[in-house]
This record gives C-alpha cells, sequence and structure tokens, in this order.
C-alpha cells in the first residue's frame, strides 16, 4: 500500500516504513530515490537473515528507488525530531547521503540501525525512537539467543571437520 496521503517527499525528508515488528527508514534524496542503510535482513528474498543482521554486525549503504524499498509496506514522511532538532538544508543532507553509497558500516539494532543513520544524516544526531528499554531489552535477549544459536551451529560443524 503506497502512503496513506497524497503528499510528496522532498529532498532531505525521511521515510519511515512500517514492516510489521519494526519500521524500516530511508532519506529520500529525489528523483524518486531514497538512501538506507540496509543490514542483511533489508535485502530482498532475505528471510530469516535478521539473525545475519545481529551476527555480522555490519549493513551496506544503498541508493535504491523509494517504490524498491518500500514495496507492498505502508510508509509515511517522518520528520518528527524537527521540533527537537534543526535539521541541515536538503542539499547538505542529500550530499551525505550520496557520498555514503556503497560504503559498510557497523550496524547494531540497539545502538546503530537504520533510523539512527537518516537521523544523523537529517540532524547530525544518531537518535531511534522505536529503541526504548523495553526493544533494548528485546534486542539484547534476540542477539545472544542468535548468537548462542549460531555459535552452537559452529561448533557442531566443526566437529565434522575434525580428523578422527
Amino acid at each position: 500500500q503506497r502512503a496513506p496521503y497524497d503528499e510528496k517527499p522532498e529532498p532531505g525528508d525521511l521515510i519511515e516504513i512500517f514492516r510489521g515488528s519494526y519500521q524500516h527508514w530511508a532519506v529520500y534524496i529525489g528523483d524518486g530515490f531514497v538512501v538506507h542503510l540496509a543490514p542483511p535482513s533489508e535485502v530482498p528474498d532475505a528471510g530469516s537473515s535478521s539473525v545475519m543482521s545481529v551476527i555480522t554486525e555490519k549493513a551496506l549503504v544503498k541508493k535504491d528507488g523509494l517504490w524498491d524499498v518500500v514495496g507492498t509496506d505502508e510508509w509515511k514522511i517522518s520528520n518528527s525530531l524537527d521540533k527537537k532538532y534543526e535539521p541541515h538544508s536538503p542539499g547538505v543532507i542529500v550530499r551525505e547521503a550520496r557520498m555514503l553509497v556503497g560504503q559498510v558500516l557497523p550496524y547494531c539494532v540497539v545502538r546503530r540501525n537504520c533510523e539512527h543513520f537518516v537521523n544523523e544524516l537529517r540532524y547530525g544526531k544518531a537518535e531511534s525512537r522505536q529503541v526504548g528499554p523495553l526493544a533494548a531489552f528485546r534486542s539484547a535477549r534476540f542477539a545472544s539467543s542468535s548468537f548462542l544459536l549460531s555459535s552452537r551451529f559452529f561448533l557442531d560443524s566443526s566437529a565434522l571437520l575434525r580428523p578422527k
């Protein structure tokens, strides 16, 4: 579903995309394109690779078409921190975003996610409203469970490689 209104994003606007249990974020750079921090879970057909996002702790800065990123999910323009912080000019936001495309950056669902990324571009502040105390607890619990599962798999599979 498209945005619930006819508003068109302007360069520098933040786009919030509702993925069900979380929101993905991008910054609009004009001509139908966005720049976003894409952990493995945001790669098309990634399936349950959100586990990989936690394990790899890396994400790629990508430039994609707005509709390619949104897909069939609901979305909205969300410059909600404009009342709290002075946004950079659209030219600065777009220039900085374009310069980062192709770079691999640290990724942490709690401290350095796609919302932190776009807020840093727009306001110079890496902030995430979706990561509160409960979300941080859930993320830490998920990360530790994922680590234990992946460690167990690694240990089990490495036993197969040992000479007898």
